[in-house]
């Protein structure tokens, strides 16, 4: 007689090694351990991809709710004035770099009428950039955050709203307002993950003709990112640094995270 062969075990599923990118996968929203069928993708990870590249084109042609943001700005008391880059639409922004950078002849009247007595010691400046999505959503949160943190007595400007605006466009609106200190909350470049993330862009003395060098940026700022509380204390930070020094830029690190985690009080501003 043959000896009957057993069958094969089953493995059991619950002793089976987990998949360990898996558990990777909960602290970012990078594209990893998208698995695969047979050699592709799965179909799932293609219709993500092609829903997140879809949403990325899309916030950078959508146009900025100037008026939606104006009427934020009047309930949180804060006077602002409307101005435009010499990129006459979204076709030209895109194309004509250089013209996102200066403003019209009619804005920069605007701007000259408006030039408070006081020199201010800073100007905010709501500017759409690559991505009005992530300046509709989070700009006035952010200017919010960072006006309770600025130093008693510190002069704040009229509030720009800029359309069609590359972050250069707040060198020559600052200069034109006098400000000893300009800071642009601008859209960023959309990412297949982040269609909605907002630039900070600090910049001492602006004028026509400054540098990338001359400048301080602070990026990422979206709930899944930079919070606005940390962003605002970072941009505090650094805007009484750049008082002090004189200077922005490539002479003034930014090393606020071990002070402001340490809570030194020299580090962060008195409250308003």
């Amino acid at each position: 007689m043959t000896a009957k062969r057993r069958a094969p075990a089953m493995p059991d599923p619950a002793a089976a090694e987990a998949d360990p990118w898996q558990r990777l996968r909960r602290f970012t929203r990078a594209r990893i351990a998208l698995g695969r069928t047979g050699h592709s993708q799965p179909t799932d990870a293609v219709l993500a991809f092609g829903l997140a590249h879809a949403q990325a084109r899309d916030a950078v042609h959508l146009a900025l709710q100037v008026d939606a943001v104006a009427t934020a700005l009047d309930a949180a008391g804060l006077p602002h004035l409307a101005v435009h880059s010499a990129a006459p639409d979204r076709e030209h922004y895109l194309r004509r770099p250089d013209l996102g950078r200066r403003l019209d002849d009619a804005s920069r009247a605007r701007l000259d009428a408006a030039r408070p007595p006081q020199a201010p010691d800073v100007v905010f400046v709501i500017a759409d950039g690559l991505s009005a999505l992530a300046t509709q959503r989070h700009a006035l949160p952010l200017l919010q955050a960072a006006r309770q943190r600025l130093p008693h007595g510190w002069q704040i400007g009229p509030v720009v709203v800029a359309e069609q605006s590359r972050v250069a466009l707040g060198d020559e609106i600052g200069e034109r307002l006098g400000a000893r200190q300009v800071v642009m909350l601008i859209g960023e470049r959309p990412g297949l993950s982040s269609p909605d993330s907002l630039g900070i862009y600090l910049t001492h003395a602006p004028r026509v003709g400054r540098t990338d060098a001359e400048r301080n940026c602070i990026s990422n700022v979206r709930p899944e990112g930079l919070s606005y509380v940390q962003a605002a204390e970072r941009l505090v930070f650094l805007l009484c640094g750049a008082a002090a020094l004189g200077r922005s830029g490539v002479d003034l690190k930014d090393d606020s995270a071990p002070a402001l985690s340490a809570g030194s009080a020299e580090a962060t501003p008195p409250m308003r």
